[in-house]
Parts: C-alpha cells; structure tokens; sequence
C-alpha cells in the first residue's frame, strides 16, 4: 500500500494545469449506454474511479479504448444489464448505470453502492423516481433489480432534496422514456449541466438546463447518437490547488480552469486574505500576509461546496482567529478533524460544527486518511507542518486527483510517494 511522505515548510510556486473533472466524466461515461454508436469523451483525470467505471463498462458487453486522457466508447456491444458488487462496491458513482441501463433495456441488476465512508447517501429518491416513471424495483440479496419491460414513461418528478446522482439518474432515464419528465428541485452543479448539454446536443430537448427544474422530451427507446464529448476541468482540484497556494503562503498559477465553477471558493480566499487574477482559463492567487479567519457552511451550487470542506479547514487552522465551519450535506464528513489535530491542530466538534482555533504552528505526524477529500486536506496540513508527515491509505486520494504529489512536486513541494 502507497503512502505520500511530505516534508513540510516549503514554499510553492509555478503553474499547475488542471485536469478533467471526475465527477463530470463519471455520469458522462455512463450515459454512453444511451448510445449505441461511436463516441470519444476527452480530458479525463487519470484516476481510479474512471478506470473502475470503465471496467464496469467492458464487464457489461461495452468496447472500450481507453489511451490516458481520451477514450473511444461503442456500447452496441452490451450483452449484460447487471452491474456486479466487484465494481460497484469500489465506487458509488456506479448506481449511475441504473438509470441508463433501464431505459434502454427495459431491465439491470445493479448492486447497492459503495465508496467515501462520508455519512449516508440514500439511492431511495433514485428509486421512488423510476418507479414514477413505471418501473418496478425490489432490492434483493444485496442488488437493485429494476424492470420496465415497455420502457419507461414520463412524469413529473419532485425531488425532496437536492441530489446530483438523483438528477443525473433521472436525467439520462428520462432521455429515453416515453414522453416528457420534468424534474422539479434538480441539482444545479456544472457537472450535471455538462450531462443536460450532453444529451441536448444528441438530439434530445432538454429545458432549463442549470436552472433547479429540469423538463425532458423522451425518445421512447430510440438511442440517442451522441458528439464527442470534452470533459470539464475539475473544480475541486482547481479549490484544493488554490488552498495549497493560501496555506503555504505561496502565488501560484492554474491553468484550464473555469473560475465561474469556483466561485464561492474564491469568495472565501478574498475573505481570507487571498488576492487573484483572473483570466478566460487561467487563476493566479496572491496569498494573504496573515489568514484571516472565517465562517463557512456547506450547501449545494453554486453555494459552497461539502468536497472543499476539508481542505478549508486545513487552511483555518493557520488563521489568525477563530473560524467556524458547519456541514449541512453529510454528517460524517469531519473524519478529517482528529488526524488534523494529531498534527497539531485545535479543532473542536459539536454536531456538524467545527471550530478552529488558532495555533502558533503544525507538527508533523503519520496520519491516515479516511475519506478522498480528507486525504486532500491531510497534505495540505503536512505542506505547512514542521517536520516530516506520513499521509497512509492515500488510495483514497488516488480516487479522484490526478497525480496530485507530481503536480505538487512541480510547484516546489516535498513530497513522494512511498510503499509501506
């Protein structure tokens, strides 16, 4: 098993391209299944999720020609609607097959999800939705079996909360149901848009698009022929470089960024201090002389976003005052705070609510990561700790950054990667 060893104290400086974003490409790559023509998605992250989503892919009858950051992807090939425990355990983000595979076959076995051990992320909103579009489901030894043998029709869907795997779901369903689904209370984040846009421009009308309700005009079965796709750049990296630079007091430069996704990141930063330039797909941050301490809550786009969490505590740990963050999304996202604190930090938990206070300096510490963005927010902390850290079971890191240490290495940090 990997481990990342940082030497802390460095100052960083450079410019750091940002890769696709993983939670774009993931709902990308499964509504192929709506297709049963050619089509090549490019700017992919090279991470684990989209190699296990594309295996899920070929396990299914798909062909695949995946070449680093492009693939090429016919899914007339499928002979199997059953998305097995050996994938699908590894990474929720693959209950998204659900939806596709339904509409287009009328039938899928899709095993319950896994992944980030971030607090409940029930698919019931998923299921009440097909069954409203007229599916029948029962969850049986540990699968969701679903049926609509004269495919799926139309209807108005009222999501009681926000969900981006719920809309995106139901996004791809309704493309090929019969009639027109409007989806009320939909998520908003780019992602889903890239998804909307996606199967707009194969010929299906889509309304609203990045607005909170959502109107589709189904094909009734027919598959949709797809573009070929550009993935979006992903804003969490973007967020999380950012806090690399604010944290080590460092000016740093990203490239391939869309700045309007990260809004309420920079929002925050300026708050702290921070300072930026802000060009069509470039971001320079000037970092603040002293981190000024803020309040911050989560909330789904454009609000502030529950996967930058961890990685702004780790920059409040080092302002000047005490700061408060409170989790809205998830009630088992602050796993993060006590390795923090073994490094040094004081953070206290009531609830969802986490107060920083300050601290003269970091030491460093072997600290385990929990989750993918707790990872993140681990080796912020160990760039600024006095000492060498030791950040275990970065496999969850590797879910989702693409070659985060390199990229790190190449704008002055510390950092390797180690075998234990």
């Amino acid at each position: 098993m990997d481990y990342l060893q940082i030497k802390g104290g460095k100052k960083l400086q450079g410019d750091v391209v940002i890769s696709g974003a993983k939670n774009a490409a993931l709902p990308i790559i499964a509504a192929t299944i709506l297709s049963d023509k050619d089509l090549t998605l490019t700017n992919l992250p090279n991470v684990v999720d989209i190699r296990t989503l594309l295996k899920l892919l070929t396990m299914l009858g798909g062909t695949v020609d995946h070449q680093d950051t492009v693939v090429h992807i016919n899914n007339a090939t499928i002979n199997s609607t059953k998305a097995v425990y050996e994938i699908v355990s590894q990474m929720r983000a693959s209950i998204l097959v659900l939806g596709p595979l339904l509409a287009r076959f009328g039938e899928c076995e899709v095993s319950l999800p896994g992944g980030c051990a971030i607090g409940q992320r029930p698919i019931d909103l998923h299921l009440r939705a097909l069954e409203a579009m007229g599916a029948t489901i029962e969850i049986r030894g540990g699968y969701v079996r679903a049926e609509a043998p004269n495919g799926l029709h139309g209807a108005k869907i009222i999501f009681d909360k926000i969900t981006v795997g719920g809309t995106e779901n139901i996004v791809m369903a309704a493309a090929l149901a019969k009639g027109v689904t409007t989806i009320i209370n939909a998520a908003k984040e780019p992602e889903v848009v890239q998804l909307c846009e996606m199967i707009r421009d194969a010929g299906v009308t889509v309304e609203g698009i990045g607005t909170s309700e959502l109107t589709i005009h189904g094909t009734d079965r027919t598959p949709l022929e797809f573009q070929n796709t550009h993935i979006i750049p992903d804003r969490i990296e973007a967020g999380t470089y950012l806090c690399a630079g604010a944290i080590t007091k460092s000016s740093i430069t990203l490239h391939k960024v869309n700045a309007e996704h990260i809004r309420s990141s920079i929002n925050k930063l300026e708050e702290m201090g921070c300072e930026f330039a802000i060009s069509d797909e470039t971001i320079t941050l000037y970092p603040a002389k002293e981190i000024k301490p803020v309040n911050l809550i989560t909330m789904e786009y454009p609000g502030f976003p529950t996967d930058m969490q961890a990685q702004f505590m780790a920059v409040l740990v080092m302002a000047e005052g005490e700061s408060l963050v409170e989790e809205r999304l998830f009630e088992n996202r602050f796993m993060h705070v006590s390795e923090l604190n073994r490094l040094g930090a004081d953070i206290w938990l009531k609830g969802n609510i986490a107060a920083i206070h300050p601290i003269e300096e970091l030491y460093a510490a072997d600290v385990m990561a929990t989750d993918l963005r707790a990872s993140s927010a681990l080796v912020l902390a160990a760039l600024v700790a006095n000492g060498t850290s030791n950040v275990h079971r970065i496999y969850h890191l590797d879910r989702g950054y693409d070659n985060l240490e390199g990229k790190l290495s190449k704008i002055g940090a510390d950092i390797v990667r180690m075998k234990e």
